[in-house]
């Protein structure tokens, strides 16, 4: 629980500063069929009143304001007043948990919506997506760059190796900065072509 813990404040604080104004459909994994959710919606907690026990992995991420991937969407949604496309795929890993957040602290630049994908028996299975306005988008350091990549659309996008505990793959889709981030643990599984194929699912 404690690296878990650890590698979620890697994923969602350390990994930058805040900033200023063969086929490979057979390695992916359809949104829909992962494995778990967040929370079963008979294990919450509303206006205050807990009905049931939550289990203990879940209470912690509660308590640093994860919900539910659909209504931290929402949130998201309705701040920013405009729809949120996301990827239709995920890594061909096992995930026990997703859940979403949607930050808006440190003012308007560092407003940010996320999506972490973890498998409670295995830290390793570590998968985020964080979404944000291009007016806000976090740069990425030249000498951080490993590759530029061209995504189907023509676009491009950046592949990086060369943070703590991590790589990434940034883009950007329709005035949306997209990063998306997977523990160097299971590099060798979610690959540099694993994410470009996921960023080509998102229209």
């Amino acid at each position: 629980m404690k690296m878990m813990i650890v590698l979620l404040a890697v994923f969602s604080n350390v990994l930058f500063q805040p900033t200023s104004p063969s086929n490979l459909n057979d390695q992916v994994t359809p949104v829909s069929e992962v494995l778990g959710v967040f929370w079963d919606p008979q294990v919450v907690v509303q206006n205050n009143v807990e009905n049931k026990e939550v289990p203990a992995f879940e209470e912690v991420l509660l308590e640093i304001g994860y919900k539910e991937v659909n209504i931290a969407l929402q949130e998201s949604t309705e701040h920013f007043k405009r729809s949120i496309a996301l990827p239709t795929e995920l890594p061909p890993v096992i995930f026990t948990h997703s859940f979403g957040r949607f930050k808006h602290s440190y003012g308007k630049e560092n407003e940010q919506f996320e999506i972490s994908y973890l498998n409670e028996h295995f830290d390793q299975n570590h998968y985020q997506i964080r979404i944000k306005p291009v007016k806000y988008k976090i740069e990425i350091s030249e000498k951080k760059i490993s590759q530029v990549i061209k995504l189907s659309d023509g676009s491009e996008a950046i592949y990086s190796t060369n943070f703590p505990l991590l790589d990434l793959l940034a883009f950007e889709e329709d005035e949306w900065q997209y990063i998306l981030l997977v523990d160097k643990r299971i590099s060798k599984t979610v690959t540099k072509e694993i994410l470009v194929n996921i960023a080509n699912t998102i229209k």
